[in-house]
């Protein structure tokens, strides 16, 4: 869990997920300058044993870490006792039984990235912008159908792409993401894409936004991501991600299907 001195947001999340049945451990990305409180600690702590279930507790740990960077949620936990991580930020919330749902598709394709926010990228048809893309929102999705990512804010990906983002993903991507404070979600997905070969898988979900606009609001964000996308694209010498209209849907919860 993806947090920066939101404690309020934090707090509704942490309490939030601990009731998720299938749920190991929790781990904060922690990247501001001062140690979390013992006063933070001890009320999460306090909240994951109101929580507990069958004798089962939940983990919680604070990933600490020096430096304020954006790679900082994608650090290898080394003894993480389950294959799957679900990235998420602390200030939106799905139910429950979405995540599960989320879970089991994850479980039927575990090399891929399974995540509720679906992103696509375009190429440019101009003839003087010949192998340049640009990167389109949620609404470029819901009319084409079409999407080439998921968002990490919201996703399941194995534990062993946490090594690989640290170890093998080209070090001047993971520099200009610190830089420019913006698109490792973006470099995550060409991560997965280019080892995988596979498309990411797009969950229906319903998303209960609790904090305020974030990154998205800011004037230029669109031009800002699309030269992330071009710039990783020169970094990994190819386009590797991968066009899907496919959505995963919970029939359960459908009238027909």
């Amino acid at each position: 869990m993806n947090t920066w001195k939101r404690y309020d947001l934090l707090k509704k999340s942490v309490s939030h997920y601990a009731s998720c049945s299938r749920l190991d451990s929790i781990h904060i990305v922690w990247s501001e300058p001062n140690p979390p409180s013992d006063s933070l600690k001890e009320y999460l702590q306090n909240v994951l044993k109101k929580k507990s279930r069958d004798g089962h507790e939940v983990e919680l740990r604070f990933d600490i870490n020096k430096e304020d960077s954006l790679n900082n949620r994608f650090k290898e936990i080394k003894d993480l006792k389950t294959d799957a991580v679900f990235s998420i930020d602390d200030d939106i919330i799905f139910p429950c039984h979405t995540v599960d749902f989320a879970f089991n598709v994850w479980e039927s394709a575990p090399d891929t990235m399974v995540g509720f926010v679906p992103r696509v990228h375009w190429p440019e048809k101009s003839n003087d912008k010949a192998n340049y893309y640009t990167y389109s929102g949620w609404w470029s999705v819901w009319w084409s159908g079409t999407y080439s990512m998921v968002l990490s804010k919201a996703a399941f990906f194995h534990k062993k792409y946490l090594s690989l983002y640290t170890k093998s993903m080209p070090a001047s991507i993971r520099e200009f993401t610190t830089k420019n404070r913006n698109c490792e979600d973006i470099a995550m997905s060409f991560l997965v894409a280019n080892a995988t070969n596979a498309p990411a898988i797009w969950v229906k979900g319903k998303i209960y936004e609790i904090g305020s606009t974030g990154i998205s609001s800011i004037g230029g964000h669109t031009e800002k991501r699309t030269h992330c996308v071009n710039r990783f694209v020169a970094e990994f010498g190819k386009m590797p991600l991968v066009y899907s209209s496919m959505k995963a849907v919970d029939s359960r919860n459908l009238w027909f299907w």
